[in-house]
């Protein structure tokens, strides 16, 4: 057994690099975005098009990162996508035209694929086995702060700097301070040998993997519109902006405690239990809000919706693990996730489109698709037989 102060300088590591990975890709677009646009002179619908055609490509790529991280261990994966994202920013901050920010995005998707949750989560696995999850619960502990510390750092960049020095600072980011981190101070695998993993692995779609997929996929799916709606899905049910925007406050922390909560107490239980409680906090919420109207009940759908996904980004890498156990475990989250990232892509424009027609009515929907994601985590059996390698 790994004691957790062996761990921890792991953890740290790796839950630094990855803040800085989500803060200087995934929640990018929301500070710069606009900006970008305006100055190239293009629509933002471009920019973001963009943006989740790089989603999309994440998604293609997990399995067979997934497949060179069970191979080889995480580390050459991991500080090659600071490189990968380096190159992406640089390449975003030069850019002129609209063929250089998709080129840039595109770069952007290679490296998100290579350095968030899933790389990071397969490291943890080739590294600690079967007992990586209080570690895999650890790095989404700090990396959970990536928006509340990127947003401000981007949106100060953007006021002092402009936009392309913004995206050349995070670039350097990556070499000066990730690439290191992730090169030196991440330990090698040790958890099972090269031999071990094979070169191309048959992990059949059985009816457990059918189950999780679709039911990550339906949870994502509420993610990523909520991601993007969720303060004008707040107002059309009637809050003020500035409730609206209070609410919105309230998931960073919201999904701190809920990781806490899965470090502590559920972290004794099969995380099953946490992958179903995480689909249900959403609906609550959703009942809450339409029985009491806004105000306070608008805050406390906020916190429901993040405390659920919290534990959700969690669930997505330690289900898998108990249910199957470590070997092949990056290939299998690659083929798990695809479907994820894929939703989690298209969601905003879906939810925006469905806002646009029906509103609040909006929250029915969302409700019903986290339903449908427990039902079918409800479906799933645990596997005591998980071969514990």
């Amino acid at each position: 057994m790994i004691k957790v102060s062996e761990r921890l300088p792991t953890i740290l590591a790796l839950g630094s690099t990855q803040t800085l990975a989500w803060a200087s890709s995934y929640y990018l677009p929301a500070i710069l975005g606009d900006t970008i646009a305006k100055d190239l002179g293009i629509p933002s619908s471009w920019l973001f098009g963009a943006f989740s055609a790089s989603l999309l490509l994440a998604a293609v790529l997990g399995p067979r990162i997934g497949r060179t991280i069970d191979r080889f261990g995480g580390r050459g994966v991991l500080s090659a996508s600071n490189i990968i994202l380096a190159a992406g920013l640089a390449l975003l901050g030069l850019a002129h035209s609209m063929i250089l920010v998709g080129a840039a995005w595109l770069l952007l998707g290679l490296g998100m694929g290579m350095g968030l949750y899933d790389a990071a989560f397969a490291a943890l696995g080739r590294i600690y086995g079967s007992a990586a999850r209080p570690s895999i619960t650890g790095i989404t502990l700090l990396a959970g702060f990536a928006s509340t510390i990127g947003w401000p750092l981007s949106a100060w960049g953007l006021a002092e700097l402009g936009w392309r020095e913004t995206c050349f600072a995070w670039a350097a980011a990556h070499l000066l301070i990730g690439l290191p981190i992730n090169l030196f101070l991440l330990p090698r695998a040790e958890h099972a040998s090269t031999g071990e993993h094979e070169a191309k692995p048959h992990i059949p779609m059985d009816r457990t993997m059918w189950l999780l997929a679709a039911a990550f996929a339906l949870a994502w799916t509420v993610t990523g519109a909520m991601a993007a709606h969720l303060p004008r899905l707040l107002e059309a049910s009637g809050a003020t902006p500035g409730e609206a925007l209070a609410a919105g406050a309230l998931i960073g922390p919201a999904q701190v405690v809920a990781r806490i909560l899965e470090a502590t107490f559920l972290g004794r239980a099969h995380p099953l239990l946490s992958a179903r409680l995480a689909t249900s906090t959403h609906p609550i919420g959703a009942i809450v809000l339409g029985v009491l109207g806004s105000g306070l009940p608008a805050l406390a759908f906020a916190a429901l919706h993040g405390f659920g996904n919290g534990i959700l980004t969690i669930a997505r890498g330690t289900v898998p693990l108990a249910i199957y156990g470590p070997k092949n475990y990056g290939y299998r989250l690659g083929l798990l996730g695809a479907p994820a990232r894929i939703a989690q892509a298209v969601a905003p424009l879906l939810f925006g489109l469905l806002i646009d027609r029906i509103g609040e009515a909006s929250l029915i929907v969302s409700s019903a698709l986290c339903v449908i994601a427990l039902g079918c985590l409800m479906l799933v059996r645990q596997n005591p037989e998980a071969k514990q390698t």
